[in-house]
């Protein structure tokens, strides 16, 4: 016998153990609801570590996403992928609770509830209390079966009574006594029969109901440890997982190499160019003649004259031509230093080559399509491919040019090529003359009054062009005579070196005329002369002046 049925089975202890079986349903609820919660916990928890991650993550096209070259910046993108990964193992967190506790206790509450309704049910109605009542009338009948046999015992003994009323009191007194003796034997079965049935009620039936509750307690105990077990192995299952990610994380942050790191620095922002070479002491207790120092562009025009923009700077590495980047940047990146713009143009150079494979298998496409047509007509008409096959012609020959000139820029920033021949610095001169003037021309910004590049040629190419082009133009003693005059017919802003301001309408002479690189130079009066843009003036060029042209 359980302890349940030994030690509960007085009725009035069944209220009692209702109770406590409604409290065990009511635990099992707490504990969904603890999980439910758990599960939103996660949930949340999950959506704010992927939030984080995505808010960290570099924006693509931009220049955040271009820092993210070096190891350092590359382990954090790692540690933000591992923790997007980390934050999917507590969604999986809550998605198993979710499945397996939640959902499964639900039901086995709705079950439980079911089961113990069910047994409550029988509790009470198995005995019927029958007895009293036949005991009261047994008891009713003996007493006026009594009262019968005295009433006829004194009309007996009157003397004065009929003998018909005697005999009358005496059948009444036997029929008084026989409903007692049926009574008697009514209330002796009545009681037989509940004796039984209260025998079977507290010895089987309610044992029985006792048996269940308790069984159905234990199986809810035992529901209740099982779920805890799941709850810890749910956590459990997603630990190497976890483990895996902040592996990923700790490899990530060993792969650091700050000596790569550097090195990239390095690679991304030096110049190329070259220390400035000494300055020359000038003795000023010599006779007040200017020295020019070996390493300037050119000598100076005449002694005790002051010098012209282009006199008396070092020629270690000057840049008379380098333009203010005050707009947008040039075609050919001729804002940038030598080996910063080395590799932008192959970086457009590689670029390019990409959009004419692009260009050229879809040309290959349509020449496939088109066989197509011509085998089987019905499929399609092959005339009409023919315009968009001259299109995407057209298109790749139009990206082989812009590649052609990008990689004439590259070739002549890594020195592959010789300064530019004469031949091509007249039709660079002569494109540029073209150019509206209007817009910044960055040609006429980058190239020198000779038509040489100043600004990323090799170190080489670039200082003999300097070298001999300026000095050739400013050793002569005397200033130059004006071979002419030109009108302004826009206003130019000479802010680069060796060039000269001038206002729209304004006057001046003609040095020297455009010899093909788009610049003109000219005199505003002794010390001030420069050049300016062939297409910002109108040059009126003197007939009988040596070395002029006849053509205005």
């Amino acid at each position: 016998m359980t302890l349940w049925k030994t030690y509960c089975w007085i009725e009035d202890q069944f209220d009692n153990l209702e109770k406590h079986t409604q409290w065990g349903i009511d635990t099992l609820e707490k504990c969904i609801k603890f999980v439910k919660e758990r599960t939103e916990i996660e949930l949340s928890y999950a959506k704010q570590l992927r939030n984080l991650s995505k808010k960290y993550q570099p924006k693509k096209n931009s220049k955040e996403e271009e820092e993210y070259k070096y190891t350092s910046c590359k382990a954090f993108i790692s540690t933000l992928n591992e923790m997007n990964d980390y934050a999917g193992q507590h969604e999986v967190i809550s998605e198993n609770m979710a499945s397996q506790i939640i959902v499964d206790l639900a039901r086995y509450v709705q079950e439980l509830k079911q089961e113990r309704k069910s047994v409550s049910g029988k509790y009470g109605s198995l005995l019927t209390k029958c007895w009293p009542e036949s005991k009261r009338r047994f008891e009713r009948d003996c007493k006026e079966a009594d009262r019968a046999q005295q009433y006829f015992e004194k009309m007996d003994a009157d003397i004065n009574v009929t003998k018909a009323d005697v005999e009358k009191a005496r059948q009444q007194a036997q029929i008084r006594h026989q409903m007692a003796e049926d009574s008697k034997a009514d209330y002796s079965s009545i009681l037989q029969k509940f004796n039984h049935e209260q025998h079977e009620y507290y010895h089987t039936h309610i044992p029985n109901i006792f048996q269940k509750i308790q069984e159905m307690e234990e199986r809810r105990i035992v529901r209740i440890g099982e779920s805890m077990k799941t709850y810890a192995e749910v956590d459990r299952q997603v630990i190497p997982i976890i483990g895996k990610c902040l592996d990923g994380i700790v490899k990530a942050a060993e792969s650091i190499d700050q000596k790569n790191d550097s090195q990239l620095v390095i690679e991304a922002y030096k110049s190329g160019f070259e220390p400035p070479g000494d300055i020359e002491f000038e003795d000023y207790t010599q006779p007040m003649k200017r020295t020019v120092s070996d390493n300037s562009l050119s000598n100076s025009r005449g002694e005790g004259k002051p010098d012209l923009k282009f006199g008396g700077k070092s020629k270690g590495k000057l840049w008379p031509f380098i333009k203010k980047n005050k707009g947008a940047t040039p075609e050919d990146f001729s804002n940038l230093p030598p080996e910063q713009r080395r590799k932008k143009l192959q970086q457009k150079v590689d670029e390019l080559n990409k959009e004419i494979q692009k260009e050229m298998d879809q040309r290959d496409a349509i020449t496939k399509m088109k066989d197509v047509y011509l085998k089987n007509p019905q499929m399609g008409d092959p005339a009409s491919l023919d315009h968009k096959l001259a299109e995407v012609s057209q298109n790749i020959e139009k990206l082989r040019l812009e590649t052609q000139k990008f990689e004439a820029w590259l070739a002549e920033v890594e020195g592959r090529l010789p300064a530019r021949s004469e031949q091509a610095r007249r039709q660079s001169g002569l494109y540029d003359s073209q150019n509206p003037p209007t817009v910044n021309n960055c040609a006429q910004d980058r190239e020198s009054p000779d038509g040489s590049y100043t600004e990323e040629q090799s170190q080489e190419s670039e200082v003999k062009v300097l070298a001999t082009d300026f000095d050739d133009e400013f050793d002569d003693e005397e200033p130059l005579p004006a071979i002419g005059t030109c009108k302004a017919l826009y206003t130019f802003e000479g802010q680069n070196e060796g060039t000269i301001s001038v206002a729209e309408g304004e006057t001046l002479y003609v040095i020297e005329e455009d010899k093909g690189d788009g610049w003109t130079r000219i005199r505003r009066n002794e010390d001030e002369e420069g050049y300016v843009p062939t297409s910002y003036v109108e040059v009126c060029l003197d007939k009988n002046a040596k070395g002029a042209k006849t053509y205005i």
